[in-house]
């Protein structure tokens, strides 16, 4: 398992952004998060220093930081912490997140094309101008996402959970979406055309692959796809 420090700052609750030694190696113990971090911009750049300069990154807690026009391909991330950061017109082709959280951050005019995420969270995230087109994005979390004008399609999202997820001109076409959950969605021209809508789960009665139906009852709100 991947620990992160508490913040020193008396009642936060929140972890210590990651620090380094003099090498510029991760080390385990930060003393503050960004917010109650005196030198922000310098805690910001070490942190960039060290993504810029290693592949693998394991165990990083950036949480609250901005990343702005920041290439990430075919970078590694595992066990870190991005939640609440803004990233905006990243380029990351056939980047790698496992078992990582980027929960409430928000994405704009990025890239992910070919990725592979998995065990991973996105909850309450928001996506604008986003393309996963052609990725790997198996069990991860996107529960409460909002997503405008971005891309899934032609990915793998087998059991992924969109629970309470606002979804508008946003598309899975072509995915596999086996045991992917989209209860309780709001959409606006969403398109599911080519994708197993009978094997997702769009309501708690269950999908049409494990009910033996031909034919899902789809609830108000939710688009069919041609196959249905």
């Amino acid at each position: 398992m991947f620990t992160y420090k508490k913040c020193s700052h008396p009642g936060c609750a929140h972890f210590a952004i990651s620090d380094f030694d003099s090498n510029g190696n991760l080390i385990e113990n930060g003393d503050f998060c960004y917010a109650h971090t005196s030198e922000k911009e310098a805690v910001q750049q070490k942190i960039y220093d060290y993504i810029n300069s290693h592949d693998k990154i394991i165990g990083l807690n950036a949480s609250g930081l901005t990343f702005t026009n920041i290439d990430l391909t075919d970078k590694k991330f595992y066990g870190c912490n991005l939640s609440h950061c803004l990233f905006s017109g990243l380029k990351a082709k056939d980047v790698r997140f496992r078992i990582s959280n980027l929960s409430f951050s928000v994405f704009t005019d990025c890239n992910f094309l070919e990725s592979r995420i998995v065990f991973s969270s996105y909850a309450g995230a928001k996506f604008s101008h986003v393309l996963f087109t052609g990725s790997d994005m198996l069990q991860n979390n996107f529960c409460g996402i909002s997503s405008f004008q971005s891309s899934f399609d032609d990915s793998d999202l087998y059991s992924s959970y969109f629970i309470g997820a606002k979804l508008i001109n946003t598309s899975f076409r072509n995915c596999n979406i086996k045991e992917t959950v989209f209860y309780e969605i709001t959409q606006q021209n969403v398109s599911f055309r080519q994708s197993n809508t009978n094997a997702a789960i769009f309501d708690k009665r269950g999908s049409a692959l494990f009910t033996g139906l031909e034919e899902l009852n789809v609830p108000r709100g939710v688009q069919k796809g041609p196959g249905l």
